[in-house]
C-alpha cells in the first residue's frame, strides 16, 4: 500500500475562475480576489486544486510548477486552502488539515526511529458537526480525522512512545502525519534528559504556568489563532429569541429604593459614572496632546508605590515584588501592561509605544508600517468608525505574573482586571473631557509579530480607543 500523500486543495466554498487574458481569480461567499496572471498550462493545472494537488508535485523546476507554487502559497496566505492526507487521489481522505492561522503552511520535520513522541497536554479531540477534530490552542491548524483508526492509533501517544514502537502498531498513521502533528505542536519530542515531568518538558517556562482551559479560552476568544466566526454575527438570531434587557422581576414584596433615599446632589463619582459613554468618532483637527496623554496615564495606570514581601508557603519562600496603582488588581499582581498605537497626538510622533508604569514614560517600539496600520484599521472596523482612533491602547497581560500564584482561575482573574482597568480608563477620559471606547477584540498574532513576544508569554486581553471627541460625536444606539 502506498504511503499517504499530502495535497493542497481549495476550501469547499472557493472556486477558481480563469479569464481569456490569463487573469485568475478566487470566488467565495460572493467575493472575488484577483490572483494574478497564469500561463495557459498553469491555469489548466490550477483547476486540479479543486480535487487536490500533491505538494511534492510542484516542487520541480519547470515554469508551470513555479507558477503553481506561487499561486498555492498566495491562496494559503489568504486562508483559501486546506490540505488532505490520502493514499490515492480518488481515495477517501484519511484526514484534512484546516489552517487556523494566516501564515500556516504544512511542514514535515524529519523523524527517526529513536525519536520519542507524546501528545501535548493542550491537544484535545472533539465533535464539530459530524466531524471529529483534533486541535490545540498552540497549533496553527486543526485536523479533521476521517479515518477512525487514526484516532485509535493516536490514543497510545498519551504516554511517550518511540517511533520504532509506533511502527509496529496496527493502524500506524505514518511518519508524515506524525511530522505534521509535531510541527503543529499537537505532539512534542521527549528527550532522554527530560526527567522533570512532561509539563516541564513541553515548551518554555512560561508555558509551564498555563492551565489547559486558560490557554484555550485565550486563543479561541481573541483573533489570530482560529478561523471560527468572530464578533457580532448574531449566530442564534433565527433560532432563539433575544433575552430581555432587564431581568424579569422576582415574585414577592417590592421595596422601593427611590423613596428610601431622599433626592440629593450627585456625588462627583456618580456624575462621572452617568456621563461615561463610548466615543467612536474623534476630532481630526484637534488631536489629543501629549500633556493630556501624560495626565491620563498618570491618573489611570502609573505605579504609585512598590513593596516586597516574602512568600509564606511552609518554609522559606521567595521574595515577591508588589506595586500599588490607581485601579484594583486580583492579589495585587498588576499583570496588565499598556501599549499605545499613536496615530494623532500633538507633541508625540506617530508610532507604537509601551507605557513604562514604573517610570511614567513611553518607550518607542519599532514595528513594520503594514502591521501598525493593520492594528489601527482593525480598531476602526471594530468600532464602525469613519477613521482610526487618535490613540489605540492595547491592554496586554503578562500571563505568568497571575498564573504563578493562581491555579484554574488565573485567566478569569486577568479578564476581571482588564474590565476594572477599562472602566478606570473610561472614567478618567470622561473626567478630562476626552472621548474613549472599549474594543472587545484584539489580534493576538498581530501583537506577537509587532512585539516579538510569543502569544503565551504576553498578549492582548482588551483595547481602548482614546482621543478628543468630534463635535457632536457620541456612540449612538450602541452606547456602552
Amino acid at each position: 500500500m502506498p504511503p499517504p500523500t499530502l495535497s493542497a486543495r481549495l476550501s469547499a466554498v472557493v472556486t477558481l475562475e480563469a479569464q481569456a487574458d490569463g487573469q485568475i481569480a478566487a470566488r467565495f461567499h460572493g467575493h472575488s480576489v484577483g490572483l494574478g496572471t497564469l500561463s495557459a498550462g498553469a491555469a489548466e493545472r490550477a483547476q486540479e486544486l479543486h480535487a487536490g494537488l500533491p505538494l511534492a508535485s510542484f516542487g520541480a523546476g519547470r515554469n508551470v510548477d513555479k507558477e503553481i507554487d506561487r499561486l498555492v502559497r498566495r491562496l494559503a496566505r489568504l486562508g483559501l486552502l486546506e490540505y488532505r492526507l490520502g493514499r490515492l487521489p480518488n481515495d477517501e481522505d484519511l484526514l484534512v488539515v484546516e489552517p487556523q492561522a494566516a501564515d500556516y503552511w504544512p511542514r514535515t520535520p524529519q523523524l527517526g526511529n529513536a525519536d520519542v513522541l507524546v501528545l501535548s497536554r493542550f491537544a484535545y479531540l472533539r465533535r464539530r458537526g459530524s466531524d471529529l477534530v483534533l486541535e490545540s490552542p498552540r497549533s496553527g491548524a486543526l485536523f479533521k480525522i476521517r479515518n477512525p483508526q487514526i484516532a485509535a492509533a493516536l490514543a497510545i501517544l498519551s504516554t511517550p512512545q518511540p517511533i520504532k514502537r509506533l511502527r509496529r502498531q496496527d493502524g500506524f498513521p505514518g511518519l508524515e502525519l506524525l511530522a505534521l502533528l509535531l510541527d503543529c505542536r499537537i505532539l512534542f519530542k521527549v528527550g532522554p534528559a527530560d526527567d522533570g515531568g512532561l509539563r516541564v518538558s513541553e515548551g518554555d517556562d512560561n508555558l509551564v504556568l498555563w492551565d489547559f482551559q486558560d490557554l484555550l479560552f485565550h486563543a479561541r476568544s481573541t483573533e489570530g489563532r482560529h478561523a471560527n466566526p468572530l464578533g457580532g454575527v448574531y449566530p442564534y438570531a433565527g433560532v432563539i429569541a433575544p433575552l430581555p434587557a432587564v431581568r424579569p422581576r422576582w415574585p414577592g414584596r417590592k421595596i422601593d429604593l427611590f423613596s428610601a433615599a431622599p433626592a440629593q446632589p450627585d456625588l462627583a463619582v456618580a456624575k462621572l459614572l452617568r456621563e461615561r459613554h463610548s466615543t467612536r468618532e474623534f476630532d481630526a483637527a484637534r488631536p489629543i496632546t501629549v500633556a493630556e496623554l501624560a495626565r491620563f496615564l498618570d491618573g489611570t495606570a502609573r505605579v504609585l508605590a512598590k513593596s516586597k514581601s516574602p512568600l509564606d508557603i511552609g518554609g522559606r519562600g521567595p521574595l515577591v515584588e508588589y506595586t500599588h496603582r490607581p485601579y484594583p488588581s486580583a492579589g495585587a499582581e498588576y499583570e496588565l501592561e499598556l501599549y499605545l498605537a499613536v496615530d494623532k497626538c500633538e507633541g508625540l510622533r506617530r508610532g507604537f509605544y509601551h507605557y513604562d508604569a514604573g517610570a511614567h514614560a513611553l518607550a518607542a517600539i519599532g514595528v513594520a508600517a503594514q502591521e501598525f496600520d493593520a492594528l489601527l484599521a482593525a480598531a476602526q472596523y471594530a468600532m464602525g468608525a469613519t477613521a482610526a482612533p487618535q490613540i489605540l491602547i492595547t491592554i496586554a497581560a503578562r500571563f505568568g505574573r497571575m498564573s504563578w500564584k493562581y491555579s484554574s482561575i488565573a485567566y478569569a482573574l486577568i479578564l476581571k482586571d482588564a474590565g476594572v482597568l477599562t472602566q478606570t480608563l473610561y472614567l478618567m477620559a470622561s473626567g478630562m473631557g476626552l472621548g474613549g471606547c472599549a474594543i472587545g477584540i484584539a489580534n493576538i498574532e498581530l501583537f506577537a509579530k509587532m512585539t516579538g513576544i510569543e502569544f503565551h508569554i504576553e498578549g492582548p486581553v482588551g483595547q481602548f480607543a482614546l482621543g478628543r471627541a468630534a463635535q457632536g460625536g457620541t456612540s449612538g444606539a450602541a452606547t456602552i
